[in-house]
């Protein structure tokens, strides 16, 4: 069965960017002139993801918002001959079916996903993050649905994360046989294991392919650190009873957008891929006084 869904946990407060998130959801900011969110819908679509489920909650009206018809603004901008960007807006409001489900209380990414139950049916989809971006070619969610293809089998996202620290931050996987273009079987996955306890350097980002087996361990599964309902631990259940797969990666860049250094570093270098700024940004950046 093909993957045509696509579930956004875009719930949480965003206490990292706090005062700007007391009003406006963290998905919401901006790199250029698009926000996060919109990066992520848009490699998602481009992979041929149709229909994109997210999980919101009480502050992200903006969000659904966001990718809705704004009939005056078109209506202004078509009375004002500005057709281009008419149809840019319509575009971002058609590029997919939206659906959004509210996550009532805050109880952890597998509590999150399981609020998509209902929508996503008996179908694989993809989980992940709503401030996570990525750059390079093919993207982790074009890698990820053909390992899935050729595997048919639930598939993590891992890339390298081997600084001091880390470990606390991050889910790691323990690999196991090579299945071939960067694609191993999955032996362990543990959430936030501390540098001295992890089974590798491959940090599972969240961003993985699964099946609606999923469901029934989520709504089974104890609390467990902080209390919450960690995916991580329903996905090393999930182990037990079938193959998961990682899909490995060195090769693309990664950027947290909930932290404010990586997300200043994404403002930056996608600014540098746009031709229609980049040169007067390159030279406003070689002008920088940095003493």
């Amino acid at each position: 069965m093909s993957i045509r869904k696509l579930v956004v946990v875009v719930a949480g407060y965003g206490t990292r960017f706090l005062p700007f998130t007391k009003s406006i959801p963290k998905e919401m900011l901006p790199i250029v002139d698009r926000p996060v969110i919109q990066y992520i819908v848009e490699e998602a679509v481009q992979a041929g993801i149709e229909e994109v489920i997210l999980i919101t909650g009480y502050s992200k009206r903006a969000i659904e918002d966001y990718f809705d018809y704004n009939l005056e603004l078109e209506y202004l901008l078509e009375k004002s001959g500005k057709l281009e960007q008419r149809k840019m807006i319509r575009d971002i409001s058609d590029v997919a079916k939206f659906v959004y489900v509210r996550q009532k209380e805050q109880r952890g990414t597998g509590h999150a996903a399981l609020q998509a139950k209902e929508v996503v049916g008996n179908e694989p989809f993809i989980f992940m993050s709503g401030d996570d971006v990525y750059r390079g070619r093919p993207t982790k969610i074009e890698r990820m649905i053909q390992a899935y293809n050729q595997h048919h089998a639930p598939v993590l996202f891992a890339m390298k994360k081997d600084k001091p620290g880390d470990g606390d931050k991050n889910g790691f996987v323990k690999l196991g046989q090579d299945l071939g273009d960067g694609v191993f079987e999955t032996l362990d996955f543990i959430e936030k294991p501390g540098d001295a306890n992890k089974p590798s350097d491959w940090a599972s980002l969240l961003c993985h392919i699964l099946t609606p087996d999923i469901f029934p361990i989520l709504e089974q599964q104890e609390p467990g650190k902080g209390g919450e309902i960690w995916m991580t631990d329903a996905v090393r259940t999930l182990m037990r009873q079938r193959m998961v797969v990682t899909q490995t990666c060195e090769d693309l860049k990664y950027y947290d957008c909930g932290n404010k250094l990586e997300y200043l570093k994404a403002v930056v270098e996608f600014a540098m891929d746009r031709p229609d700024i980049n040169g007067e940004f390159k030279e406003y950046l070689r002008n920088l006084d940095l003493n």
